[in-house]
């Protein structure tokens, strides 16, 4: 009778569920799917490994109704297990605050504790938090774990995660955490796997999606991130606009009259790619796509941004050995991929166009004085590993 684990990824108008059977040292995909449109009109489809529909359905009753929602969703994995034994539930939890640097056992303590951290990730914290509360009540007996995305720059120095303020804020829990810590530690292990000696030196990793970020790896140890108290800072995003300076801000709320809310509102969910591209889209393959001029800016900037931040990761690491491109863009738009590597020819890399169009594992020219790789993220294995080691450590 084999085990599986269940991960879950909540946003705010979708989950992402997996499915991985478990064995000794495997973690094989079953199921991955989602349930889109929570809010308005919920639709649950899951897909076994090979891509084929299991389940397409909608369920308007539930709108809104995260116990109904997930007590459903529970009912039909149930089901679909058969046999198996569905031995635990992982989710991945934005913001770990300065107490959580690894996984945990969801208690009522925890909880409490995870409410306390909305105010440093008010978009994310709350609905990362609302599934863990609604299968807690439909299966109570079913373990959980939190997994964090702050947790793997734990091991950032002190150097790089303090802010230049008055002290008494860093006890308030204001300093740099980084995000994406998932996906990086993901890549950190498959790069041991797939690349022993380049996972042993000095490695910038690119994960751009739709929220992206770069991570500086010394030894497969995140030592710097460009992300930093909030998923707002550092490279350009899909609606997110990155560094931007705190004047700015200052000025739309005391010179143009908006409130915070507006201007949160403005920063997390109007900016980056699609505010450049005057309101075209936020997703790059439609910018790609087009043929209008602020389009092309928009793409053009993202790559600039992430080529100045690149800069910045490869003098925290004293010099680069390798890059590596992750996520949804990192892993399938060579177009990007060639526009940043060519404003990081002054590092020594150097693009093998015809790999790269060709998306291969490796794309860096011989003459390449670093290693330029593609490879894919899987956060959701990762939060099935963490879940289990959680589990066995208790």
């Amino acid at each position: 009778m084999a085990d599986t684990i269940l991960t879950l990824n909540a946003g705010s108008s979708s989950l992402k569920f997996a499915l991985f059977k478990t064995g000794t040292d495997r973690f094989d995909l079953a199921v991955r799917g989602e349930i889109e449109e929570i809010a308005a009109d919920p639709h649950f489809v899951a897909r076994d490994a090979n891509g084929v529909v299991l389940v397409d359905q909608r369920w308007p009753d539930a709108a809104g109704n995260f116990r109904m929602l997930f007590g459903n969703m529970i009912d039909w994995i149930d089901a679909h297990v058969g046999e198996e034994r569905l031995i635990a539930v992982g989710h991945r939890v934005v913001h770990g605050g300065p107490n959580h640097a690894r996984p945990e056992r969801v208690t009522p303590e925890l909880l409490a504790a995870l409410d306390l951290l909305t105010p440093l990730a008010p978009l994310h914290e709350p609905q990362n938090v609302a599934p863990i509360r609604a299968i807690a009540t439909a299966r109570q007996k079913l373990p959980q774990v939190v997994c964090f995305d702050t947790a793997f720059h734990n091991t950032m120095p002190l150097v790089a995660s303090r802010f230049a303020l008055p002290r008494e804020y860093e006890t308030m829990g204001v300093r740099r955490y980084g995000f994406h810590g998932l996906s990086y530690e993901y890549i950190a292990g498959r790069l041991h796997e797939i690349a022993p000696k380049l996972a042993r030196g000095r490695v910038i990793v690119a994960h751009l999606g739709n929220g992206a970020s770069l991570c500086a790896l010394s030894g497969g140890k995140s030592i710097d991130t460009t992300m930093a108290f909030s998923t707002l800072d550092g490279l350009m995003m899909g609606t997110r606009p990155g560094n931007l300076d705190p004047g700015v801000i200052l000025y739309l709320l005391q010179e143009r009259g908006m409130t915070a809310k507006q201007v949160e509102d403005l920063l997390y969910k109007h900016s980056g790619l699609l505010g450049v591209s005057g309101g075209i889209s936020s997703d790059m393959r439609a910018l790609l796509g087009s043929t209008d001029q602020r389009a092309a800016e928009a793409v053009e900037l993202f790559a600039y941004r992430i080529a100045r931040e690149a800069g910045a990761m490869a003098s925290s690491l004293g010099g680069v050995d390798g890059i590596v491109f992750t996520a949804g863009i990192g892993e399938h738009a060579p177009q990007v991929r060639a526009a940043i590597c060519l404003r990081l020819a002054w590092l020594g890399a150097v693009l093998d166009h015809t790999a790269n169009e060709r998306g291969d594992a490796v794309i860096s020219a011989p003459e390449s004085r670093i290693e330029i790789r593609v490879v894919a993220t899987d956060e959701e294995k990762m939060i099935a590993q963490l879940t289990l080691a959680a589990l066995r450590s208790t």
